[in-house]
């Protein structure tokens, strides 16, 4: 009883064994390849598997998570013969575990030579003006190129980016010369379309002002045409009402007009410009005998009668009546004796 009893425990203890050494657990995040006498098999995922004891071995422990590959700092020639000095970063993932246990060997040894040779690939490819201002299209392009060279061995790359881009001291001193020309060329040209436009406000406004004042000019002729159209309508009208009246015999009419000519005259004579010193005889009693006398001379051609042709002496207003038809010359001014 005694010697069963130990090959019991025995059998127990190595069934404990066997069963402990087929069960495998797999951690979140990682995969693992399973062999069977050196060759693949299966893939254990995360959690609790098993396996054939001693026969089946766990072959390579692959990290699935989303990787971070550096990538260190190269030189690249442009394709106009600038040298600059570009990294990146690149994020990968394992989506075959076998593949990318198998297919490779050191994965990330292999990635990082890959993306670096397609960097120096693409950016060589471009000029250095393109290469500083199109990042975006730097990161596509290698993303496309890396990801399609890696896919045979189960890895996805999911983004590729340029960290930095340093061209040499002196490219970078010629970048700033010429940016500061450009720069002072876009300042001249905004100051010259700046005068231009002025300019042509400028002359704008002239040409409009212009033409207003011309405007105005001929608004002023028109309404002095107009003017004077009615007074020479306002001067044929009086002088056809002089007229009715001198037919008419009518000598107050006569006196009136004729005093008001006078002292047109008298005014016109004393504003001329080439007269120093003007004496003439300006008595209001000196004009009115004058009136009176021209008056007299009035009611000696116009007053007579029509039927008997004798003459008929009409008084002149504000004169008293004369006994005589003679004209008296005596009431005339000194000043048109002298004349």
């Amino acid at each position: 009883m005694l010697g069963l009893d130990v090959t019991v425990i025995v059998i127990v203890v190595i069934a404990i064994l066997l069963l402990f050494s087929g069960i495998k657990t797999v951690p979140q995040g990682f995969a693992f390849t399973v062999e069977r006498f050196g060759r693949y098999t299966k893939t254990l995922t995360p959690g609790l598997n098993i396996i054939v004891p001693f026969i089946d071995r766990i072959g390579r422990k692959i990290n699935i998570m989303e990787q971070v590959l550096d990538i260190p700092t190269q030189e690249v020639i442009t394709r106009d013969n600038a040298s600059v000095a570009a990294d990146a970063v690149s994020f990968y993932q394992v989506l075959n575990a076998a593949e990318a246990a198998y297919q490779v060997s050191n994965l990330e040894q292999a990635l990082l030579n890959l993306t670096m040779t397609n960097i120096r690939s693409v950016m060589g490819s471009m000029d250095l003006d393109e290469l500083l201002s199109n990042r975006d299209a730097i990161n596509d392009r290698l993303l496309k190129v890396v990801d399609q060279a890696a896919a045979p061995w189960g890895i996805k790359i999911t983004r590729v980016e340029i960290k930095d881009i340093a061209p040499p001291v002196d490219l970078v001193e010629a970048m700033g010369r010429q940016m500061k020309a450009e720069r002072e060329k876009r300042a001249d040209i905004l100051e010259a379309e700046g005068s231009r436009n002025s300019q042509i406000l400028r002359a704008e406004g002239a040409k409009q002002s212009a033409i207003l004042e011309a405007e105005g000019r001929r608004d002023a002729a028109f309404r002095d045409a107009e003017a004077r159209e009615r007074l020479a309508e306002a001067e044929a009208k009086a002088t056809q009402m002089m007229s009715v009246a001198i037919a008419e015999g009518d000598t107050s009419a006569i006196n009136y007009f004729v005093a008001q000519k006078y002292t047109e005259a008298l005014g016109q004579i004393a504003s001329a410009p080439n007269q120093k010193v003007i004496l003439m005889p300006l008595e209001a009693s000196s004009l009115i005998g004058s009136l009176g006398g021209i008056g007299a001379i009035a009611q000696e051609v116009f007053g007579k009668d029509g039927g008997n042709g004798s003459t008929a002496q009409k008084r002149v207003p504000g004169q008293p009546p004369r006994t005589s038809t003679t004209p008296d010359y005596s009431a005339a001014p000194k000043g048109d004796q002298d004349t």
